[in-house]
């Protein structure tokens, strides 16, 4: 087992990543420590944690780069490191609820040869802890949209299992033998915007399912890692790479029977909550 653990500063958050990190019981597993170009104390933590991890029997790499190369091609450069049956992306927002988390995934992908991914339901670290995102839907124009956004934690519609369009990866795991398939991430998306989302698509072409699996749950901050970055144009890289995504498969999305655009909008009217407002978070088996 792999982990790929991206961080770009917001040293405060990647500190609450790594200690659920410590708290997931599931051995062996090594982590691929990222520090995209940090200029606060992400390297100093990384040095902390990783002799404790080390000594929790967790093994650890490390990848610094002098800049940020971005999301893809961190990503990428990590990929070529890894050396687990199983590889997760896992953003530096992303603190596990589940504490099983890891063999839950694991166990789902190895009942399912046909799964090329597996993600869990997302919910925000706040209460009431609504979802942020149950897996992804595209409509037939290529609007994507998160499943469950802003729906309460234990909506029964995302509580079972379900088959996606598309998911995030923020957190996600796949079998190494279905990443050797599809390839590194595309570099067309850097440096982070869609690249998610066409590596389900590159998955699904390669005659994968992508799944989500709502019995595991992980607290998401949401545009921590890539979203607050400095000197990055958000909108301008949604609206650029997503014309990508459109333009590369149109053909698969404008066939797949999706709901339409104006049955999907996007939900700006959710509770934000500050790091420092947050407490411990609860876990659960």
């Amino acid at each position: 087992m792999s982990v790929i653990l991206l961080a770009h500063n917001k040293a405060a958050y990647t500190e609450r990543c790594l200690r659920g990190l410590l708290a997931t019981p599931y051995r062996p597993f090594e982590v691929v420590a990222v520090n995209n170009g940090s200029t606060d104390a992400t390297g100093k933590l990384f040095d902390e944690y990783a002799a404790l991890l080390t000594d929790a029997g967790i093994s650890v790499q490390r990848l610094d780069f002098e800049r940020n190369v971005g999301a893809v091609s961190g990503r990428n450069q990590a990929m070529s490191k890894v050396s687990g049956d199983f590889l997760v992306f896992l953003d530096n927002d992303v603190v596990p609820r589940t504490r099983s988390w890891m063999a839950r995934l694991v166990e789902f992908l190895r009942s399912r040869p046909d799964a090329g991914a597996v993600a869990p339901k997302m919910i925000y670290p706040f209460p009431p802890h609504l979802i942020q995102c149950a897996g992804c839907e595209v409509s037939p124009t290529g609007k994507v949209s998160f499943l469950g956004r802003g729906e309460p934690r234990e909506s029964p519609e995302f509580s079972r299992l379900r088959e996606c369009q598309a998911l995030i990866s923020a957190c996600w795991m796949m079998p190494a033998t279905a990443a050797k398939v599809a390839g590194p991430l595309d570099e067309g998306y850097s440096p982070v915007q869609f690249e998610d989302i066409d590596y389900c698509y590159r998955l699904r072409e390669a005659g994968y399912k992508v799944f989500c699996l709502p019995e595991v749950e992980m607290y998401h901050f949401e545009n921590v890692t890539t979203g607050r970055t400095d000197k990055l144009n958000y909108k301008y890289l949604t609206v650029k790479n997503g014309l990508r995504f459109k333009n590369k498969w149109q053909r698969r999305f404008s066939r797949e029977g999706g709901r339409s655009d104006a049955e999907m909008p996007w939900r700006h009217d959710l509770p934000t909550c500050c790091l420092e407002d947050i407490g411990e978070l609860e876990t659960a088996d």
